[in-house]
């Protein structure tokens, strides 16, 4: 199969070849993902440690004094769009970005063509993604501290666009100025290749910035073992029984390994799995500074 091939292609070059242009995402968004279906509620929530967030949809404003409530922002599309506009940021060092051709570039990488239902269904994701507000709560110390913002300032791009020109998007997109000055300083290095080969599952694509993210951090040679109980709560709340998330979480995980080649992982662990010290998925040397 076609996605079988992709993955097995990326693996063998990321194995070989390192990358030369790394994707980035925010660190809370690797802990904390999007939702991975479509959800019936108007507000999402997600823990992990320390860290929670919550998700609150949006809504637009379809003529004077009109508007439409969208839904919440979720699957695989708007987990690709916040990897770029990440990347563009950090790339950049700037949260005003430039999306004239970068975005189609980015969009060919990834296999989401101009056009036809797959990209009416990422415009409509990316409505929703642009109106919607997060929520961040960190407890350390005994302390609480609280942040509310929104990944994207400006979305100004999917409601107007210029058919005259046929360009779908705008010249620049403007991340939150709150965003941007935590994503300076919290981005986390992604291999493009492995994004690529795992963008048709969402829950892959967590899994895989989760590790990229926790891997490189663990200290204890054998690792950390985390059971299935801990697994669900960190991935598995659209799942309405333990056994349906370990039947879908194993196959997610053994694609995410292929496409993070030195992660080191061990499924012989009974009642959970066991993550070690592993490499980051883009070497150091690779990282812009």
């Amino acid at each position: 199969p076609r996605q079988t091939r992709r993955l097995v292609d990326a693996s063998l070059s990321i194995s070989e070849i390192d990358t030369e242009r790394p994707e980035y995402l925010h660190a809370l968004l690797c802990q904390l993902g999007l939702p991975r279906s479509r959800q019936e509620d108007r507000k999402f929530y997600r823990a992990s440690g320390k860290v929670s967030m919550m998700l609150e949809a949006g809504s637009i404003a379809t003529g004077r004094g009109k508007w439409k409530e969208l839904p919440l922002p979720y699957g695989t599309h708007p987990r690709l769009v916040l990897y770029h506009l990440c990347s563009e940021a950090v790339r950049s060092q700037s949260h005003i970005i430039d999306v004239g051709g970068s975005l189609r570039e980015f969009l060919s990488r990834v296999g989401i063509a101009y056009g036809g239902q797959s990209f009416a269904r990422f415009k409509d994701q990316m409505t929703a993604l642009s109106v919607c507000r997060m929520t961040l709560a960190m407890f350390t110390d005994g302390r609480m501290k609280q942040i509310s913002t929104a990944p994207i300032r400006s979305f100004e791009a999917w409601l107007h666009p210029d058919p005259q020109q046929g360009q779908l998007w705008p010249d620049t997109i403007e991340l939150h100025p709150d965003f941007f000055e935590t994503l300076r300083e919290h981005a986390v290095p992604l291999d493009p290749r492995a994004i690529a080969a795992l963008q048709h599952s969402a829950l892959a694509l967590d899994v895989y910035t989760w590790m990229a993210h926790r891997l490189c951090r663990i200290r204890k040679e054998d690792g950390v073992k985390l059971s299935w109980g801990n697994l669900r709560e960190q991935f598995g709340q659209e799942y309405k029984t333990a056994k349906d998330f370990k039947k879908a979480f194993r196959p997610a995980l053994h694609k995410v390994c292929a496409a993070y080649p030195t992660a080191r992982v061990s499924e012989l662990e009974i009642g959970g799995i066991r993550f070690k010290p592993s490499p980051p998925p883009v070497p150091k040397t690779q990282v812009m500074v």
